[in-house]
């Protein structure tokens, strides 16, 4: 296991061009499973080149177990990966894939032989030592390039998208099997996606990248009930965080949010007003924090049914509110026909507030912070 810091590494590919990592600060504990997770172009592949030593950085520096290995090549890292592609060598059989990577150490046969079977049992694939790639599905190849990388007993290992070329059935079941190697190996690993489902599963830190810049680093419950900004919260979370535009009106120092619909409207306690409270705002609430209420309730708002969407283990409602589509989930049995009407409520310590210029989180002083400020707010 190791440790590895990346201090204010830069990437540039060209003089003049926009760089393609900024600044990039992180600090990965030892055997700490640290997902990176953003869209496609966002840096976050080259990131892990760089890390892997594949490509050179502009600037800053990459520590190993607090040694500066900015300048060491691939080999000298003692770090292994995965590919995306699985890249693995397909005139050899899968014993010598894993083998590869020893023989090349020149290390003795019969350690080479205990490390595959002792790979190959780990990842239940002894009986496939014998094939070739070819005649190996897309789960079983990437259980190899596993037990390449893993034969090696690296001091981290690296994960380039493992999973995308699979279908979303053998996703989960390798997503599954490479969480319970993780608990079993305890080794430091980084692993690269898009998928915001696989970054909130498997990892214990998560770090959220757009262009080039590390937008939050986190626990993942850490980024879906705190994001810092538009881009994370909208990002973490299927279906996708609620933004709402927003009038505020003040009374008696204190903000409160105006949500109309349809049927009707409410007002919900913010916190305190400021200069934050004039400018245009999105109220920030994820589907599973609407609740469904039974009238008379306070922060209770009727709406009518626009669409129902049936999942299997719950059904998302989508009604309008402050004229933006809203995203209600509930329970199957709860969940309305079409045109119906429903009441909602809102508890205001649950709620978000983005600048809608910028993105970025704004706070309220004296923000409501636990439900039972529910009971002084106004009746809807």
């Amino acid at each position: 296991m190791a440790t590895l810091r990346l201090q204010q590494v830069n990437k540039s590919y060209a003089p003049g061009l926009p760089d393609t990592l900024k600044n990039i600060e992180l600090a990965i504990e030892s055997g700490e499973f640290l997902i990176l997770v953003g869209p496609s172009g966002c840096g976050k592949s080259t990131l892990m080149n760089c890390i892997a030593g594949l490509e050179t950085i502009s600037g800053g520096a990459i520590l190993l177990d607090g040694v500066d290995i900015t300048e060491q090549s691939p080999k000298q890292r003692d770090i292994a990966m995965v590919f995306q592609s699985y890249a693995l060598y397909p005139t050899m059989s899968v014993r010598d894939n894993i083998a590869f990577g020893l023989k090349i150490r020149k290390l003795p046969q019969q350690q080479i032989d205990a490390e595959v079977e002792r790979v190959a049992k780990l990842l239940q694939i002894e009986h496939l030592l014998k094939r070739k790639p070819g005649q190996l599905s897309g789960g079983q190849q990437q259980r190899v390039a596993m037990g390449r990388a893993l034969a090696r007993r690296p001091k981290i290992y690296l994960f380039d998208e493992p999973l995308s070329n699979l279908d979303a059935k053998l996703r989960v079941e390798m997503r599954t099997e490479i969480k319970l190697m993780h608990q079993r190996l305890k080794t430091t690993t980084v692993y690269v996606t898009h998928d915001q489902i696989e970054a909130m599963t498997l990892g214990d830190k998560v770090a959220v990248m757009k262009d080039g810049i590390i937008q939050q680093f986190g626990t993942p419950q850490q980024i879906y009930n705190d994001p810092a900004n538009q881009f994370v919260a909208s990002f973490i979370g299927s279906p996708p965080m609620n933004f709402i535009p927003l009038t505020l009106r003040q009374h008696d120092g204190q903000a409160w949010a105006v949500l109309e619909s349809d049927l009707g409207s409410c007002e919900l306690p913010l916190g305190q007003w400021s200069t934050e409270c004039q400018q245009p705002l999105l109220l920030g609430v994820r589907p599973e924090q609407i609740q469904l209420a039974s009238e008379p309730a306070l922060q209770s708002l009727r709406a009518s049914v626009a669409v129902t969407e049936p999942t299997g283990p719950d059904t998302l409602v989508l009604i309008t509110l402050n004229q933006r589509q809203v995203c209600v989930r509930v329970a199957p049995d709860q969940a309305p026909a079409v045109g119906a009407s429903l009441s909602v409520q809102f508890d205001p310590s649950r709620l978000l507030l983005f600048n809608a210029s910028s993105g970025e989180r704004v706070y309220l002083a004296n923000a409501v912070s636990n439900p039972s400020a529910v009971k002084q707010s106004r009746a809807c």
